[in-house]
């Protein structure tokens, strides 16, 4: 008795997530179909002109838009991004420079910091309680 291996599928949400761009903006047999992981390992290593213009140009989904800034989402919402940007949308909010993005920066910078401290605390808690139960 052989086993088949089944093929795994993903819907075009999922698959336009892992590849970076805005699902509205993908042509329309790739909205509608499934993508298998094998279809999407090949869009990821050689990917279609659409897709590179996707990338190059968008418009972007609110996580690129938020990196491509260098702040988070929450950061695009509190200052009324909430929609799909370009990245000509993205230059031009760059090149403003607004007052805004540089305290979102900050506080973005300030987070990762406090994360850090976080994990460093408990990882230090972690190897204090292991040390203990090995005395033990």
């Amino acid at each position: 008795m052989t086993s088949r291996k089944t093929v795994q599928t993903m819907k075009p949400a999922t698959a336009a997530k892992k590849l970076g761009v805005l699902l509205e903006a993908t042509p329309a047999d790739f909205q509608e179909g499934v993508v298998s992981r094998d279809e999407l390992n090949a869009l990821q290593a050689d990917p279609p002109e659409w897709l590179r213009d996707l990338r190059r140009n968008g418009p972007h989904p609110r996580p690129v838009v938020a990196a491509k800034l260098g702040i988070s989402i929450s950061g695009l919402t509190r200052n009324g991004y909430a929609d799909p940007l370009t990245t000509e949308q993205i230059n031009a909010i760059r090149d403003e420079d607004p007052e805004w993005l540089h305290l979102e920066r900050t506080t973005r910078v300030e987070a990762r910091r406090e994360e850090e401290r976080a994990q460093a605390r408990k990882a230090a808690k972690a190897e204090k309680s292991a040390k203990t139960r090995d005395n033990s």
